[in-house]
């Protein structure tokens, strides 16, 4: 089984490809969140027959928590697989008032304040240091963006995830922090998705779909589980209809940096 593209998000997105086969991988970091679902772009567009495996991020059940999904695992199978572009669509919170529930954001940076999550297949073997100083492919960013912006959303084109540990949700204080220090948007799943993909040179390019206004720049009780749910269910179908255009509009060939992020590291393993 072969894939040129990944996608890693909800369960809802099952639907968006045709002729779906299952794969389980195996991989040196256990098994991914599920089995992976190879199928095709469906339609007669540029995309339509382009291969793609969607992995849902939490299991199809949601019984991963984001602290205890298995990042590198999902990451690595993607890449066994032939995936070279990850998209990820993902639901965040907001910590500005100009970006309320609905609002599509393609981030540019990402500030990581998770703690115990394994974070990087370079544990041992030799130092091994990867530039993560633009977290997110610049190309998949600006197909994001104008396949979003093709769709109707007017999407926010850039800003700062910052990714929390979970699964709780910020306090009214660290959310008005983060929301001082300049930063946009909160999530629990960016990271270590991110680094990870760029461990494995593979192209990352996230879609945000902001669910609720955080904590801190609302009064009341702040952002609840049934809210995030809630807005997530509304926009699931105009959700999966972009990340089928952004598939569509990835480029075949790769003439990002992103395939080279791994150039002239010497590494302790072979990649798949």
């Amino acid at each position: 089984m072969h894939a040129e593209i990944g996608v890693i998000g909800g369960s809802g997105f099952y639907s968006f490809l045709d002729d779906i086969e299952e794969v389980e991988v195996t991989t040196p970091y256990g098994p991914p969140s599920d089995p992976i679902a190879i199928g095709t772009l469906p339609g007669g567009d540029r995309g339509a027959g382009r291969r793609v495996a969607f992995l849902p991020r939490h299991g199809r059940d949601h019984r991963f928590p984001p602290h205890k999904i298995p990042y590198r695992a999902n990451l690595w199978a993607l890449r066994s697989l032939g995936v070279r572009q990850v998209v990820a669509p993902s639901a965040v919170g907001s910590l500005t008032t100009a970006y309320g529930p609905g609002t599509l954001c393609v981030p540019d940076q990402l500030i990581d304040r998770t703690h115990g999550r394994a974070q990087t297949y370079y544990e041992e073997g030799g130092a091994i240091h990867v530039s993560f100083a633009d977290p997110y492919c610049p190309a998949g960013r600006r197909t994001a963006v104008e396949a979003a912006t093709a769709a109707g959303w007017q999407p926010v084109d850039g800003g700062t995830l910052v990714v929390v540990e979970g699964p709780r949700f910020s306090t009214r204080a660290e959310s008005q922090w983060f929301a001082g220090q300049g930063w946009t948007l909160v999530g629990m799943t960016g990271h270590p998705e991110a680094v990870l993909a760029r461990e494995l040179a593979l192209c990352y390019i996230p879609a945000c779909l902001v669910t609720d206004l955080d904590a801190g720049i609302e009064v009341g009780t702040g952002v609840t589980h049934e809210e995030v749910l809630r807005v997530f269910a509304e926009n699931v179908d105009r959700l999966r209809g972009l990340v089928t255009d952004i598939v569509t509009g990835l480029p075949t060939e790769r003439e990002c940096l992103c395939p080279q992020a791994l150039d002239g590291l010497k590494l302790p393993f072979d990649l798949p």
